[in-house]
């Protein structure tokens, strides 16, 4: 009797041990797009794009940080493989340290270019982005409190902590995207702006160029005074997808291809299925061998008590500060304490293999 018992017991966890392994199986299949990750590349201070639909400025990007059709897939088994006299599409993603934009050349050579109709059939370039990688859904009808009232899930909800793009190729007597959730407001300036580039009439085939930069957004709802932008930083990642919807007859509403970034079709309103993009570095032509630069943070305004964070780039062996008050320090990141009120020129003199650099910041430490 205590056989057959143990015998169960054991077929019992045995059973279990295959449902684990099965649905880890599946787990991993579903989510093999983990294993994929992009580039965004960081243009120099002095070298910001110009959104004038002129790819020039994107001349210095290199090719490693395009993402083409071969990183793409037609969902819904309309196409088994991308043909580039039907579709064509290169994309390049960049930012500026700093600034919290994401720049976009979207250049696209399509067979007919649907864009007569004053809707929603139009080719689209449909761009999700989940600037702090929260995840989840973020379109009303996948909002997981089903009793919510649709509208009250739209203005709550909707595009609060991830953003979608229906980004029109081209428009035409429209605005150039609808943003798809309750703030609009993201889609204009001083928060996005867009420029195309084409000769073709819909119906022609041709070429597109298309240039933006948008915001990206840890919060924003209906009011813009509430928003949080999202903070980009060298080497974060950020989620990232898009897909591009093929229109081939302005007389059908069906469109003729949904291409894919990611390896779910809800991505549109699921930020989970977003991929990692990293926030990249100056490329190494971009660098200076040796620069000095820092930041500081006033921890105690009564104490009078700073912390100094150095930024410089380039290989540094020692460090020099000069707080301005007579004191100094040559830790990397000191923390001072000032014993008079004041305004202060503070001083950071780093040296390295590649020699000498200095940089003072003139009365931005400022103490009462």
């Amino acid at each position: 009797m205590r056989k057959n018992l143990r015998e169960d017991k054991g077929s019992f966890k045995f059973s279990w041990l295959l449902l684990g392994l099965l649905m880890l199986i599946i787990t991993c299949t579903g989510w093999s797009q983990e294993n994929r990750s992009f580039k965004i590349f960081q243009f120099p201070a002095d070298k910001i794009p110009s959104v004038d639909g002129e790819p020039l400025d994107w001349d210095m990007v290199p090719e490693s940080y395009a993402v083409g059709m071969d990183e793409l897939w037609e969902d819904s088994g309309k196409h088994s493989a991308a043909n580039p006299d039907n579709l064509d599409v290169k994309v390049k993603v960049g930012w500026v340290k700093g600034m919290s934009r994401l720049y976009f050349l979207y250049e696209a050579y399509d067979d007919y270019w649907d864009f007569s109709l004053p809707g929603l059939q139009n080719d689209t370039f449909e761009v999700i982005v989940d600037g702090d990688q929260s995840g989840g859904p973020f379109i009303d009808r996948f909002h997981p409190n089903r009793e919510l009232d649709s509208m009250d899930a739209f203005f709550s909800f909707h595009g609060v902590h991830a953003q979608n793009y229906h980004i029109f190729t081209p428009a035409q007597g429209k605005e150039w995207t609808m943003v798809w959730g309750s703030q609009p407001w993201i889609k204009e300036l001083p928060y996005a702006n867009a420029a195309y580039n084409y000769d073709f009439k819909p119906g022609e085939s041709g070429k597109l160029i298309l240039e933006f930069w948008i915001t990206p957004f840890d919060y924003a709802g209906n009011d813009p005074a509430r928003a949080v932008e999202s903070l980009l930083k060298e080497n974060k990642n950020i989620g990232l997808s898009w897909a591009i919807i093929d229109y081939d007859d302005v007389q059908k509403m069906a469109n003729n291809g949904f291409w894919n970034l990611s390896e779910e079709h809800t991505m549109y309103g699921n930020a989970s299925y977003a991929l990692p993009f990293t926030l990249m570095p100056l490329e190494p032509e971009f660098r200076e061998e040796l620069k000095a630069d820092w930041s500081h943070k006033i921890l105690n305004m009564n104490r009078r008590q700073v912390a100094f964070y150095d930024e410089s780039e380039g290989e540094v062996t020692s460090w020099n500060w000069n707080f301005g008050d007579e004191n100094t320090s040559e830790e990397q990141n000191p923390v001072h304490i000032y014993k008079k009120r004041g305004k202060y020129v503070v001083v950071l003199k780093i040296t390295g293999p590649e020699g000498e650099a200095r940089h003072s910041k003139v009365w931005d430490v400022v103490l009462k």
